[in-house]
């Protein structure tokens, strides 16, 4: 439904759903800054000990699930609950996933490492269980703020994409600072009590959104908010995933490795068979049918971009550790920071490029969306060709330039901007109505995917001699270049959208 005329003044909406997000970006951004160092800190100090390799391990599988959930979570809001319902039964529940990372990471609240992971892993698991039920659906409310083909809709996503990163450029200063500097719990706690600023601004500003993301059946009954049951439920299905996180913990403890691995199996076979069934069911006729093939093609390449891009908190984050040179006089530049550069170039080329796709629109000028996936292929390429001669340049012992960093980030950024936001609004734009939620969420997953190779890559390029920096340099060339020449087809099969 669009709530206003096709003018070039945003819904009030809009900036409801920016606010929100925001604070919960604060909350995810804080948290992720955080993690990689927390778990490769003395135990003397709050964290764990851990090495490299087993820091960056659970780093992937946390960010990796934490995009996969909203599969789930897209389905649940489209067919029983709403989506305005399923982002308060997120938020709480994040929430609480940071309270609890907040708990396992004291010095004296717990005494021995197995009651600490016991708390972390379960902070963990709650919030990829509540990121499943907010991520997806705000998202599918800021499309339904705009017809299909609205020429502010990209602009619009754009604009939504600034507020994440204003979250995630306050979230390194306020909660990374905090739990670098100060102590882990405070880093932890700062990250919830933003979670919660988010939903209580979603609550306040309610009206703004008039009917959308209501219950199934809500607009019919003339309802422009929710009632008593409705929050009975969020209470229940809060508290639920809670349970059913701690509960999945107690199994996964009293069982080995082989049940693990069958569990996983099958888990991702009914997965991909749910999707499947899904897709097939909501989809009709041979436009929609092109449509969502459009959509699966992008996010296998959407795959191989957040596969690099997500080196930013685990590779780099540890490249800023132990080989940039962060002293400043005798200030000692948190590793946190470097998770602001992103953000910052967000912030600052965000609006240059809502401005850009209007303008270019009007002059029949702006490029169609695989052509700006393949160009943030190319950008990224170049990103990781400066990452190999900065890792290159960092010998033994030898720290370099942290503007190494801020380049790549920042050339990094401008390729998000070519693909993120447009991807988002592509989704909404080309996925049957009856299952825009379901494949917001199969967009989901490809960053779910991109989130894990990005953690594993390293080892698995170990056993083969290949060195990563210059490996997704080549695969993005690579994916540029094979996006270019799918483009026409691409095109062909959107059907008229742009």
């Amino acid at each position: 439904m669009n709530t206003t005329a096709s003018t070039e003044k945003h819904p009030k909406g809009l900036m409801t759903l920016f606010f929100t997000e925001m604070w919960e970006r604060f909350s995810y951004y804080g948290m992720r800054a955080l993690l990689t160092i927390f778990l490769t800190a003395e135990l003397v100090t709050g964290g764990f000990g851990m090495d490299r390799k087993e820091s960056l391990a659970i780093y992937g599988i946390f960010t990796g699930l934490v995009y996969l959930t909203p599969i789930i979570g897209g389905w649940f809001a489209d067919k029983v609950i709403g989506q305005r319902k399923s982002i308060y039964i997120g938020g709480i529940t994040m929430a609480i996933g940071q309270f609890l990372l907040a708990a396992s990471s004291t010095t004296t609240m717990l005494s021995d490492i197995d009651s600490k992971l016991t708390v972390f892993y379960l902070g963990l698991g709650v919030l990829i269980l509540g990121n499943g039920f907010f991520k997806p659906n705000i998202s599918t409310i800021v499309g339904d703020l705009y017809e299909n083909d609205d020429p502010r809709k990209d602009g619009g996503f754009t604009i939504f994409y600034m507020g994440i990163n204003v979250g995630a450029f306050l979230s390194p200063f306020i909660a990374g600072t905090l739990g670098e500097t100060i102590g882990w719990p405070y880093g932890y706690l700062s990250a919830g009590i933003g979670m919660l600023i988010g939903l209580i601004w979603f609550y306040v500003r309610k009206s703004t959104l008039e009917n959308l993301g209501l219950p199934p059946g809500a607009a019919e009954e003339g309802r422009t908010s929710l009632i008593a049951k409705d929050w009975r439920d969020i209470l229940i299905y809060s508290t639920a995933n809670f349970l059913i996180v701690y509960l999945v913990l107690l199994f996964w403890g009293a069982t080995g490795e082989t049940v693990h691995s069958i569990v996983g199996w099958t888990i991702g076979i009914l997965g991909v068979g749910f999707l499947g069934f899904s897709i097939f069911k909501g989809t009709s006729g041979t436009t929609e049918w092109t449509r969502v093939i459009v959509i699966l093609v992008l996010a296998f390449f959407n795959i191989v971009f957040w596969a690099g891009f997500e080196q930013a908190g685990g590779t780099f984050n540890l490249f800023a550790a132990d080989n940039t040179d962060r002293a400043v006089g005798d200030y000692l530049i948190p590793v946190t920071w470097f998770q602001n550069i992103n953000p910052i170039a967000i912030v600052l080329f965000a609006p240059v490029f809502s401005i850009m796709w209007i303008k270019l629109d009007k002059r029949k000028l702006n490029p169609r969306t695989p052509v700006k996936f393949a160009l943030a292929m190319f950008i990224g390429a170049l990103a990781f060709y400066i990452m190999t001669l900065a890792n290159n340049s960092a010998g033994e012992g030898t720290l370099v330039s942290p503007m190494w960093l801020v380049v790549v980030y920042t050339l990094l950024t401008i390729g998000e901007l070519m693909l993120s936001p447009i991807g988002l609004s592509m989704v909404t734009k080309l996925s049957p109505v009856k299952i825009t939620s379901i494949m917001m969420g199969v967009w989901m997953a490809s960053f779910a995917l991109g989130n894990y190779i990005a953690a594993t890559l390293e080892a698995i390029l170990e056993e083969y001699h290949f060195d990563l920096y210059p490996f997704i340099t080549w695969l993005m060339i690579g994916s540029g270049a094979a996006l270019l020449l799918l483009t026409p087809v691409l095109n062909k099969f959107m059907k008229g959208i742009h």
